[in-house]
């Protein structure tokens, strides 16, 4: 009888939870040493890729450069906030080893984390297939696009990721599933459970994380094999789009590491309510640190990309076959005469003269 009146007791974000416990804790991994080096680590390459992107789209000249841009500043702030938000509190976490049934006994505190994890998780998958349908319509359709798409549009586009993200992660609060506390208890997310409610919010998590990278690998194929033949076929003297391939590099390299960060954690949450098996808290906790490092990775494709020698790359393998009797160096990299030279952190061009 007491069994079950102390059960009654327990808020829901604590019922059904497995007993969280210091000793619980791996201090070798989960520690606040670590957790703290790995927030500070993708704050500061966020920080540093913003300030790379903001100087980028301060000298671009293309209209569809600069919606690019202000799609990667959306998911770059989106994962600055996201680390920011949840690092500080699992490291507070690690550092106080406060108790969640004394510190938030409604389950207010848990709710505002797990849904910063759903909403920061789902951002950036969102984000990326959003890049991925505007390069698709701008590289097959650029004439009927052009005159459509500006810097306004593309800042309402970001908005309406937001606001959908922040929608999704709503849902428990209206009665749509509900978010638990995690093992080793520093977090809380979702509850992977058989319930109706927490099946129907899990798969919608699962399916919209995965039909966004579905949408995608599809679109950005598509975009890839497009520029392809436009730039190493017949006609590539007569559209050159560099600007294009080097940020198709990058929308495919979001894409990669996305995948490879959230495929296991969204495969395993929509495989385990699909079954009969029950969810093991362990692989869970390491399928989502897989996922923050997408976090991290992120930052690093547009600096590297912003500094690299990949636009000369790029032109040595497209136009490797171009007829030219005295080559053009470009770091390094032979380019042919009147094809586009770059600045480095730029993205105007200028044709190379003869």
């Amino acid at each position: 009888m007491s069994n079950n009146q102390s059960n009654q007791s327990l808020a829901f974000c604590f019922s059904g939870s497995s007993p969280i416990s210091n000793k619980a804790v791996n201090h070798t991994v989960a520690s606040a040493y670590f957790s703290a080096v790995f927030s500070a680590l993708g704050l500061s390459s966020n920080l540093f890729a913003l300030v790379v992107l903001v100087k980028a789209f301060h000298q671009t000249k293309s209209r569809s450069r600069s919606s690019f841009l202000l799609f990667l500043c959306g998911l770059v702030v989106t994962d600055f906030m996201g680390l920011l938000v949840t690092g500080t509190i699992v490291v507070s976490f690690h550092v106080t080893h406060f108790d969640w049934m004394l510190l938030d006994p409604n389950c207010h505190f848990c709710n505002f984390m797990g849904m910063s994890m759903v909403f920061y998780g789902l951002c950036p998958l969102l984000l990326g297939a959003t890049m991925a349908v505007e390069r698709f319509v701008g590289i097959n359709w650029p004439f009927a696009r052009s005159a459509n798409i500006s810097k306004s549009r593309a800042c309402y586009m970001v908005f309406g990721v937001w606001v959908s993200a922040g929608f999704i992660s709503l849902l428990p609060l209206l009665g749509l599933g509900s978010y638990h506390i995690q093992v080793p208890g520093s977090w809380c997310f979702l509850n992977i459970s058989h319930m109706p409610l927490d099946m129907a919010f899990c798969l919608i998590f699962s399916l919209v994380g995965l039909l966004s990278l579905a949408v995608s690998f599809v679109l950005n194929t598509v975009s890839v094999v497009t520029l392809l033949r436009v730039c190493c076929g017949q006609d590539s003297s007569r559209r050159r789009r560099d600007y294009e391939l080097e940020m198709m590099v990058q929308l495919i390299l979001i894409m990669v590491i996305a995948s490879i960060c959230w495929c296991p954690l969204l495969i395993y949450i929509m495989m385990t309510v699909l079954s009969a098996a029950s969810a093991r808290p362990d692989f869970v906790l390491l399928c989502l640190r897989m996922a923050t490092i997408n976090q991290i990775c992120d930052p690093w494709i547009y600096i590297l990309c912003q500094e690299s020698k990949l636009r000369c790359l790029l032109h040595k393998l497209c136009f490797r076959r171009a007829s030219s009797t005295s080559p053009v160096s470009c770091s390094g990299f032979a380019l042919p005469r009147g094809t586009r030279s770059w600045t480095l952190g730029s993205t105007s061009s200028s044709v190379v003269p003869y």
